[in-house]
């Protein structure tokens, strides 16, 4: 009977590809396969650092099909390792039915230490960090304005992350349901070239980026309502 195989979660850079571990590096060639968000966004990244292995896509519209699928290959002897286009997998990425399953069935998970955009935003926010929640996406539409009323009365620093094409909508939203005077750090392009943090209140940060065309990834800090 084959030995068992392992599931790795393995972070990927979210935009300096020297943010990516010695180790990381290491099994990525030593796996069997890598399940990829992407593979052609995976496949570059790999190319760079002249690792030469499979890669299966495993995406958010397959992933339901496929879990099992890859468990059984995990419990036959494959090692197998889960990347996303960029930070660390199941966090507002694909990823956690594949752990659910793999849980669910006694194979081996372990996950990399490594890149994740929210933690340097909120440490450069300002913001108190000692207690925090991260939200990830709010909803489009269906529950977005019900999950914002529900974070009225949140005293922890909040976190959420925000594409360039909803971010003004989304500032705009939180500055009528908070207070147009509660504190915000918003992040962008974090690791890259044009890293760039604003700080100021969520009615300052709306008009900047009215004014001025929001561009790249983005992450909003939002403090948390003060107890008085």
């Amino acid at each position: 009977m084959a030995t068992q195989g392992k599931l790795y979660l393995i972070p990927t850079p979210v935009g300096n590809l020297e943010d990516i571990t010695l180790r990381a590096i290491r099994l990525l060639k030593e796996v069997s396969i890598v399940l990829a968000e992407d593979t052609r966004t995976t496949g570059n990244l790999l190319k760079h650092f002249d690792i030469r292995n499979k890669m299966i896509s495993h995406h958010k519209f397959n992933e339901h099909r496929t879990v099992e699928s890859i468990a059984k290959r995990i419990k036959n002897g494959e090692n197998v390792a889960l990347v996303t286009d960029a930070g660390t997998p199941a966090i507002s990425d694909p990823g956690f039915l594949l752990v659910r399953e793999c849980a669910t069935q006694g194979i081996d998970i372990e996950c990399l230490p490594g890149a994740t955009a929210f933690v340097p935003a909120l440490v450069v926010s300002g913001l108190p960090s000692d207690r925090f929640i991260f939200e990830g996406f709010l909803p489009l539409k269906k529950g977005r304005q019900t999950r914002l009323s529900e974070l009225q009365e949140e005293t922890r620093t909040m976190i959420f992350y925000e594409s360039p094409f909803r971010i003004v909508k989304t500032l705009a939203q939180l500055a009528e349901t908070f207070g147009k005077e509660r504190q915000a750090s918003v992040s962008r392009e974090i690791s890259k070239l044009y890293e760039e943090t604003l700080r100021g209140t969520l009615a300052e940060l709306t008009a900047h980026f009215t004014e001025n065309e929001p561009r790249g990834e983005f992450v909003l800090v939002v403090a948390g309502k003060e107890c008085k």
